[in-house]
């Protein structure tokens, strides 16, 4: 497992977006290698604050990805159990999950596998806590009965199958989540804390989302970020990578 610290957000996020721009030029995506995320049930794909238009607007209309190659759950299917089922599907027949990327919340959910949820879910309807629908309600004008009260989302299983997994924990009050993820046991109460057995773990956060951790420990990775700057430098290029 890897703690990779930088000073504040914007150097944590130019640190993994560094990162991840190396790790997709490495795997060469192609028309059966594509992105995942969950999605909250009952907002329609064009709304402003689906995932989907979360996704189109902050990131896919940027670079050059196919739209056949950006596969999001419909919060709006039908049959949603069967939506779920076609996901863990297509993800299989893709040959896995290369890199998962993701966030956590201040009670140290992944995706949206709130506390108590199993370390071996899958894909799935999931019922949100109270919390993360109050953190949500930003985006809703504060309005709690415009927030979805349901997600569908990957499961803490699935995302256990993919070969990588990077987490990102930026700001003081996800301090307390990456402690319970970084020094204490596993516990389904703190789902992020599963990714300690994950072969290939890599949490990056700033310094303010290490207040809770042991000086020790804050300490001995911080020791290492020569060995994990050499992770982003140097930056790879489309014409390298081919």
């Amino acid at each position: 497992m890897r703690l990779v610290i930088l000073d504040n957000y914007d150097l944590a996020s130019e640190w993994a977006a560094k990162y991840i721009c190396n790790r997709i030029i490495q795997f060469k995506p192609g028309q059966d290698r594509y992105f995942t995320l969950g999605l909250p049930t009952g907002l329609p794909r064009n709304h402003p604050e689906s995932y989907h238009s979360y996704m189109w607007n902050n990131f896919f209309k940027h670079i050059d990805i196919d739209p056949n190659n950006a596969h999001i759950l419909d919060g709006n299917a039908a049959d949603l159990q069967a939506e779920c089922d076609a996901f863990e599907r297509k993800i299989k027949e893709a040959g896995g999950i290369d890199l998962f990327v993701g966030g956590i919340g201040p009670d140290g959910h992944i995706a949206f596998n709130e506390p108590g949820s199993s370390l071996v879910s899958r894909t799935r309807l999931k019922t949100l806590a109270m919390d993360t629908i109050l953190a949500n309600a930003k985006y809703f004008d504060g309005d709690l009965s415009k927030v979805p009260t349901m997600a569908l989302t990957v499961g803490v299983g699935t995302v256990m199958d993919a070969r990588e997994v990077m987490i990102l924990i930026t700001g003081a009050h996800k301090a307390f989540a990456l402690y319970k993820a970084i020094e204490e046991g596993v516990n389904h109460m703190w789902t992020v804390s599963a990714f300690q057995q994950h072969p290939r773990t890599i949490f990056v956060c700033d310094e303010d989302a290490t207040l809770e951790l042991r000086v020790k420990t804050v300490k001995y990775f911080k020791g290492l970020m020569h060995v994990h700057n050499k992770l982003v430098d140097p930056l790879y290029s489309m014409k390298e990578g081919n």
